[in-house]
């Protein structure tokens, strides 16, 4: 079986490279290649049976008909979301999609809580003032959040790890989902107008469909408390920006932390510090001292990347098997 890696970086082959010295995986040749997998790269998985990519890449419609005129028969997604694949227009040429559900959900969520807590105390503000000798305190006051109130945007797997963190605070625990879960015995579940009016810290974690892009916009963000701190490291395609900007002016929220946002996929993974940006979405949000943007790295620990290489590996094997593997969509 070969398997052509997209958009390779070197901590992938760090983790990956391992594993293929394996003796149960010898019959997996993987090539890897720094290029992202699109519509201009499809071509490369030319005799190729499998091509792994990443949640930045594009497996729309076009990619996935070109993949199929290549030959390959499987998708391994090294990642959890596979919003960026047409799986209808996959099932129609009977190219199977595996993915990897869990790989660490805990490192997520306690991103997710390092960027409320960096937002809400200013602490990227304090270390760059104090590097250029400045301890004065003006401009970082923050708040605690002992015994105040998370809201939390979906209970799957990393939402729940939010939710625990944030009882682990002291914090009352409000959450919506339409598929409440029934291990956390004490997460107060809400309708989503309620969680947004009584919430203090919001923390997204759905994933992006039809029916929640942009299901923060002025509407929902009208109905969220003064003074309200806002954290997404779900996809950014769940939040407006346009909106998001326009009550952070307005003085609705007192600390905004992103590890995803809209226009992220040309830059996401990249060293771009030497090019003019030709979209100014980051560059807006930085201009606000109570908001603070990280790379997508939510995911990144060695537990995450340990689990994401071996999970993807056993998708391969089943597939070489000729099984059906439980990571299949």
């Amino acid at each position: 079986m070969k398997a052509l890696f997209f958009g390779a970086k070197g901590y992938d082959k760090k983790y990956f490279l391992p594993l293929m010295e394996q003796e149960k995986y010898a019959d997996i040749n993987i090539k890897f290649i720094e290029a992202d997998l699109t519509p201009n790269t499809a071509q490369l998985a030319d005799g190729y049976d499998a091509v792994c990519a990443f949640v930045n890449m594009d497996l729309g419609e076009q990619t996935i008909e070109l993949l199929h005129r290549c030959g390959v028969r499987l998708i391994l997604m090294r990642c959890a979301g596979f919003n960026n694949v047409d799986l209808g227009k996959a099932k129609e040429y009977q190219i199977r999609v595996a993915r990897v559900p869990g790989y660490s959900p805990e490192s997520v969520a306690e991103h997710a809580m390092a960027l409320a807590l960096t937002a809400s105390r200013r602490l990227h503000k304090a270390y760059i003032k104090v590097r250029e000798n400045n301890y004065s305190l003006n401009g970082l006051l923050g708040v605690s959040f002992y015994g105040r109130t998370a809201g939390i945007v979906g209970t799957g797997r990393i939402g729940a790890a939010m939710a625990r963190i944030c009882r682990g605070f002291g914090m009352k625990v409000l959450a919506y989902d339409r598929y409440p879960n029934k291990s956390l015995d004490f997460v107060e579940y809400v309708e989503l107008d309620k969680l947004l009016g009584r919430s203090d810290l919001i923390s997204l974690h759905c994933p992006l469909t039809q029916e929640t892009h942009h299901m923060i916009n002025l509407e929902t963000i009208g109905k969220m408390k003064d003074g309200v701190i806002l954290v997404n490291t779900s996809r950014g395609g769940l939040i407006r920006t346009d909106d998001l900007i326009k009550g952070i002016r307005d003085n609705k929220f007192f600390a905004v932390g992103l590890d995803v946002y809209e226009e992220e996929d040309d830059s996401v993974f990249e060293d771009l510090s030497d090019e003019i940006m030709q979209h100014s979405t980051v560059a807006r949000l930085l201009s606000f001292p109570n908001v603070i943007v990280t790379s997508h790295q939510g995911f990144f620990t060695e537990e995450a990347m340990c689990a994401i290489s071996e999970t993807t590996m056993e998708n391969a094997l089943a597939f070489a098997r000729g099984e059906v593997g439980p990571n299949e969509l």
